[in-house]
């Protein structure tokens, strides 16, 4: 009579320690992801002119501009200074929880949100 269940090989005990592996791992990824909230990336344009802060939550935290970079008669200047700066913040953010993923993730999907990149199928 044939054996029912379990796994020829010894395979549960292979499959408990990927379970707890999985589980160490995610819990890393975890505090990964709490500390990359608590940080924040500050850029600045117009040769520090505007100064924008970002927090790793995706959230602008602060906006400086110098009274230099308020002209009345060229408001597009100063909100086109303050887009560069924002951008550049968000793109140090961006980098930043990249670098802090790619540990986990092994660079895979890198640029596809992670959905697997490079492989043939």
């Amino acid at each position: 009579m044939a054996k029912r269940g379990g796994f020829p090989g010894g395979m549960p005990g292979n499959m408990s320690n990927l379970m707890k592996q999985a589980q160490r791992m995610q819990r890393q990824m975890e505090e990964t992801t709490k500390e990359l909230e608590s940080k924040e990336y500050t850029a600045s344009a117009g040769g520090g002119a505007v100064s924008v802060t970002v927090s790793g939550k995706k959230e602008v935290t602060a906006v400086k501009i110098s009274p230099e970079a308020v002209d009345p008669d060229d408001v597009e200047m100063l909100e086109d200074l303050i887009m560069a700066a924002t951008n550049e913040a968000f793109r140090q953010m961006e980098e930043d929880s990249a670098g802090a993923m790619a540990k986990f993730t092994g660079g895979l999907g890198a640029g596809l949100g992670g959905m697997g990149g490079g492989f043939p199928f």
